[in-house]
């Protein structure tokens, strides 16, 4: 199944389906679930709607925030909140991604949240991805892939994605010339691969650097993708043909 092309969607219509897909992810929710809330613009939409249903008293859950800003916005939106501890397992995990490729492959991190995302998914049964038309790309890598390194090891990763093939960029903080810092006080070098043809390969050269503390190639974590479009969602799920939410009579 094939969406319609993006390309020409003004930011509010794409702002519009961002809505309508976290409204379509809380079909996946129930009461007593332990969340992974993700962080960027349509995940926040997803925390401010359980946040509702909280606060209402229908939906009883609680959550692990992936970033800062999540947390704050959990917080604001009275949603109870777990720390990680050994044992815990998340039920469902929904975030946003910056670009959904094949086999619900994804680039993500363009917010700086990448290495508590990942950790997050991977600590979840489930990761659900949400996201609006403009995310889903027949190829990753038009999306520059943000890498988090740590500050002392920067010139040295940079050589190294060099030498990968990438063009790293150093990210700074917006309006300045300043290192932007992740949560966990790293620096974000954003690399412009170009298409990559090779994910899997990519992914295991750049763990193998020193001083990359994550990367934002998210391969084999998405179980299910919710892709807007318009006022349609599509259900994208490993092993399953696509199918429009209305289609569908289980949800996990």
């Amino acid at each position: 199944m094939t969406l319609s092309g993006a390309q020409n969607k003004s930011k509010e219509q794409l702002q519009a389906e961002k809505r309508t897909v976290a409204e379509a992810a809380l079909r996946w929710v129930k009461s007593g679930m332990r969340l992974g809330l993700g962080s960027g613009s349509t995940a926040h939409l997803f925390i401010q709607l359980v946040g509702e249903r909280v606060r209402h008293g229908s939906l009883k859950v609680e959550g692990i925030p992936t970033s800062r800003d999540s947390e704050a916005l959990a917080k604001k939106c009275g949603i109870p909140l777990l720390e990680p501890e050994r044992g815990l397992v998340l039920d469902l995990d929904v975030d946003g991604a910056d670009e959904i490729g094949p086999n619900l492959d994804l680039i993500k991190g363009g917010g700086g949240a990448l290495l508590r995302e990942k950790a997050v998914a991977h600590a979840s049964k489930h990761f659900l991805v949400i996201a609006d038309s403009s995310k889903q790309v027949a190829k990753l890598g038009a999306f520059p892939l943000p890498v988090e390194v740590v500050p002392f090891t920067v010139p040295w990763v940079m050589d190294e994605v060099e030498r990968l093939g990438g063009r790293p960029v150093l990210r700074t903080q917006s309006g300045t010339s300043n290192a932007y810092v992740t949560d966990q006080q790293n620096y974000i070098l954003d690399c412009h691969f170009g298409l990559i043809e090779d994910p899997s390969t990519l992914s295991r050269h750049l763990q193998e650097i020193p001083g990359v503390a994550e990367h934002g190639l998210f391969l084999g974590y998405a179980k299910t993708a919710l892709i807007a479009d318009d006022s349609e969602v599509t259900v994208f799920s490993i092993g399953q043909p696509p199918a429009r939410l209305p289609e569908l009579r289980d949800t996990l």
